[in-house]
């Protein structure tokens, strides 16, 4: 039987990368877009993912960064740059774990943002890759 709607399936997961990379974006404090447009629809529902770092971030002073999609710290909570998950390479947790609680839904159209606060960045380089699914209207 074909499918005619309702809710996704395993087979409607989809997935979305956002870079980040100092060269590239610099490190000045505020919002900093890691793609290049609106990438994740309207209902689209973040079940997990992870942070890919392949240069640590480091900052003159004492930055923090965060990223985010539909709300402050909603995929990665704001965390100083001397310590996990930035002062090191590999992979990394986001806060979407494939759980009904931990799940981030948009509310429109949305760009994964990284937040950089305090002081800005001198370096670093890291991926986001986030799976989802969108729900019907």
């Amino acid at each position: 039987m074909p499918y005619t709607g309702g809710y996704p399936r395993a087979t409607d997961l989809k997935a979305v990368r956002g870079r980040y990379d100092f060269a590239v974006d610099g490190g000045a404090a505020g919002d900093i877009d890691l793609t290049s447009s609106a990438q994740l629809p309207n209902k689209a529902v973040i079940l997990g993912g992870f942070v890919e770092v392949d240069t640590a971030v480091t900052s003159g002073g004492a930055a923090t960064v965060a990223v985010k999609v539909e709300g402050a710290g909603d995929i990665v909570a704001a965390a100083a740059v001397s310590g996990a998950p930035w002062s090191t390479t590999g992979r990394k947790s986001v806060v979407p774990v494939f759980t009904g609680a931990t799940t981030v839904k948009t509310t429109a159209a949305r760009k994964i943002q990284a937040t950089v606060a305090t002081a800005a960045l001198t370096a670093g380089a890291f991926d986001v890759v986030l799976f989802y699914v969108e729900l019907p209207d």
